[in-house]
């Protein structure tokens, strides 16, 4: 649950492939050539997931709502910009393939709760032009409150857990530089689709367990290992489908 972003550590295919091309110091050139000469290639995911929070889901909405206190603090190393009461510029990362890298950033809309649901959905980042690439986020979280187990063992955890279930529907539209294109085209589609299924887990498993801890220290509530072991169990179990 711990482990860090993929920051500056692209996934690379074999080194024959990246014979193909020249190097892209200058990812807004070659984003432009691409665009003016290649159709964009979509990599789409969906993926799974929850994490547990040790108390009633009226508590957690209460916290979910007050997304201006902890959504910056749980998305850092990432770097977040605030826009608008609900919305903030959201830099990812680098990551990258067949020699090609891009650092994406998004603009998401923390949507304000609607018949039990929290929406989370893209856009626009004001002044900014994604290099080469679009982004359509739609992910959706509904609170289930349960009992929590008595096993644990830790008498002072509240009767109340509730589970935070999510899911994200994720698109993403890459125009590359014109060698990419001469590699055949199921390669490029499964390697992309491969690489956003690993950022989203990635980003994912260390998101859940900030806010997660994040949550349980702002309530001072203890929160037990066993918990933090189901949440990551939990995603690879359901994972991604490209």
């Amino acid at each position: 649950m711990q482990s860090q972003f993929i920051q500056h550590q692209p996934i690379e295919v074999p080194e024959a492939f990246l014979d193909q091309g020249s190097s892209l110091s200058e990812p807004n050139d070659v984003a432009t050539e691409a665009a003016s000469s290649f159709e964009a290639v979509r990599f789409h995911t969906r993926f799974v997931d929850c994490m547990e929070m040790y108390a009633d889901a009226q508590t957690v909405a209460q916290y979910l709502d007050n997304h201006q206190g902890w959504f910056c603090r749980c998305a850092h190393p990432m770097k977040v910009e605030q826009l608008g009461k609900n919305g903030y510029a959201l830099a990812i990362g680098r990551f990258g393939s067949f020699g090609y890298q891009v650092e994406p950033k998004i603009g998401l809309d923390l949507m304000p709760e609607e018949q039990g649901i929290y929406r989370i959905k893209t856009i626009p980042i004001p002044n900014y032009v994604a290099p080469g690439y679009d982004v359509d986020f739609n992910a959706a979280m509904d609170l289930v409150e349960v009992s929590s187990d008595s096993s644990s063992g830790q008498s002072r955890l509240p009767s109340a857990l509730t589970r935070v279930e999510w899911q994200l529907d994720l698109a993403v539209d890459i125009h590359f530089p014109k060698f990419i294109y001469k590699l055949p085209k199921s390669l490029i589609q499964s390697t992309g689709d491969r690489l956003l299924c690993q950022i989203v887990r990635q980003v994912s498993r260390r998101l859940t367990y900030k806010v997660q801890e994040d949550f349980h220290k702002s309530l001072q509530i203890p929160f037990p290992q066993k918990s933090q072991k189901r949440s990551a169990a939990s995603m690879k179990a359901e994972g991604c489908n490209t």
